[in-house]
């Protein structure tokens, strides 16, 4: 595909992390030659640990996506566990995409499953890609077949086996199935 028609890939790190986090960058190496912006949230740019509240990281990932120029509707959007969830959140209240990339993504904080981070769902129409670990405290695969059927766009699911929230030594396979999903979107 050409450059003008092909997609653009934003993504965003977990809370914790920042935009060099290894997984992050294979998933760039994999999908080339797709421009691909990796952002840091302020908070993180300013050397501060714990995140700011949602709107305020929402309204960063939308200056971001405007500052970038990208045509939205080849824009896909996404990251690990926060950055995703923010990016989704994002999309839900109206920045257009063309997808979500949504890996570890936090259905609910680790050990507690009654606060849900779903009532968004229902505003994502478009074609969504999550991937996480079967053991993931932050959602567990039954808890996610209890919700993504919320979702209204198509939902690709990918469960990799044994593995926790941090999906630790699964970069290689993380990127490949994004770069794969990516390819699959109509209009690639």
């Amino acid at each position: 595909m050409s450059g003008a028609d092909a997609l653009s890939l934003f993504l965003t790190p977990g809370a914790g992390s920042n935009r060099e986090h290894p997984c992050l960058l294979e998933i760039e190496k994999q999908v080339a030659p797709l421009a691909v912006q990796r952002f840091d949230f302020r908070y993180r740019q300013e050397g501060r640990r714990f995140p700011d509240r949602a709107p305020k990281l929402i309204a960063e990932v939308n200056e971001a996506v405007a500052a970038w120029g990208v045509d939205p509707q080849r824009l896909v959007l996404g990251g690990r566990s926060m950055g995703g969830r923010i990016c989704s959140l994002a999309v839900a209240e109206g920045l257009p995409a063309a997808g979500l990339v949504l890996i570890c993504y936090p259905l609910h904080p680790a050990k507690k499953p009654e606060t849900l981070r779903v009532d968004h769902f229902g505003d994502l129409k478009v074609p969504c890609l999550f991937i996480s670990g079967d053991r993931d405290e932050f959602g567990t695969p039954d808890e996610f077949d209890q919700h993504l059927h919320k979702i209204p766009g198509p939902v690709t699911r990918v469960i990799l086996e044994g593995k926790r929230h941090d999906l630790k030594g699964a970069d290689e396979t993380i990127a490949a199935t994004v770069a794969d999903w990516l390819a699959s979107l109509p209009n690639s």
